[in-house]
């Protein structure tokens, strides 16, 4: 059986949010929106769950921290102790006020880069991936709301969407 999609093209962002809500209202799945911006509040309009990216933002600030940590007792403490402006270096905790800066700029580091990595991967946004914006309009002033119509009337459908302010409207069938 062959899948169908139907594409509704919206010219402004308010009117996107309005038709998902009365999309979302009859029950009808919205596969993606595709928007030129961020549109704020959308993603809590179709349903979506939140983000746990923030988790694991913590968890790469945490694991850089232990990572400072560590590296600075080897290296400092036990490797090669040096007495670097008349501080001795017989303990972590005595020289602890000149590691903070250290500490804190690797646990930035660690969040920043492995975040950056994990949104990749989640995204599946690898090097020299095709595009799959099935409209480019959609990058420049257009939003796109993309909709399984497997299971509907496509007439129906369409009527449904014209009369939420849909400028143009295709047909898909994969």
């Amino acid at each position: 059986m062959a899948s169908k999609f139907i594409h509704a093209i919206y010219s402004d962002d308010d009117l996107l949010m309005q038709a998902v809500k009365q999309i979302r209202d009859k029950r009808y799945h919205i596969g993606e929106v595709y928007t030129p911006f961020p549109v704020h509040g959308l993603d809590k309009l179709m349903g979506l769950e939140p983000t746990r990216l923030a988790i694991c933002s913590f968890l790469y600030g945490l694991a850089g921290l232990a990572v400072a940590t560590w590296m600075m007792n080897f290296m400092m403490i036990e490797d090669w102790p040096q007495d670097i402006g008349g501080k001795p270096s017989f303990s972590f905790i005595q020289n602890m006020p000149a590691f903070i800066p250290i500490m804190f700029e690797l646990t930035v580091f660690f969040a920043a880069h492995l975040m950056v990595i994990t949104f990749y991967m989640r995204s599946k946004l690898w090097p020299f991936r095709k595009a799959e914006n099935p409209d480019l309009r959609t990058t420049d002033d257009r939003f796109l709301v993309e909709l399984d119509a497997t299971n509907h009337n496509v007439e129906d459908l369409t009527k449904f969407l014209y009369d939420t302010g849909a400028t143009e409207i295709k047909l898909i069938e994969n």
